[in-house]
C-alpha cells in the first residue's frame, strides 16, 4: 500500500497568505511525478499556527526520488536562482515531516 508524508509548517500569522500563494503558484510541480497519488494543504482553523502537506506516494522510493530530483532543485533556487535573483524568505519558520505507511483506507460507498 502508499506512504503518506505529512510535512508539519510553523507559520506566523503574517505569513500565510504568502506560504498559500507560493503552494498555488507551485501547481503542478508535483502532479506528473512518477509515485505520486495525492496532495493536500491543510490550513489551521483554530489552536495552532502549523499548516499540514499531506502526500501520498506508491513507495518511499517513489518520494525520495521526487525528493532528490524536483523537489530539491525547486528549493535550491529554482527559477529565481537561475535568473540570478534573490530567493523568497521561507514563509514557514519551522518544518517537521511525518512519515506513514497506509495499512487500511476505505471511500465513500457507491450507491
Amino acid at each position: 500500500m502508499s506512504i503518506v508524508k505529512i510535512n508539519a509548517l510553523t507559520v506566523p500569522a503574517e505569513q500565510r497568505e504568502v506560504l498559500e500563494q507560493r503552494f498555488a503558484s507551485r501547481a503542478g510541480a508535483v502532479e506528473g511525478s512518477d509515485g505520486f497519488e495525492w496532495f493536500e494543504l491543510l490550513r489551521p482553523v483554530e489552536g495552532t499556527d502549523q499548516y499540514l502537506v499531506y502526500t501520498r506516494w506508491r513507495s518511499e522510493e517513489d518520494f525520495q526520488a521526487w525528493m532528490e530530483g524536483p523537489m530539491k532543485a525547486a528549493h535550491q533556487g529554482g527559477a529565481a536562482g537561475a535568473a540570478g535573483g534573490d530567493r523568497p524568505r521561507p514563509a514557514a519558520t519551522g518544518s517537521t515531516v511525518w512519515s506513514f505507511e497506509v495499512v487500511q483506507q476505505t471511500g465513500p460507498k457507491r450507491a
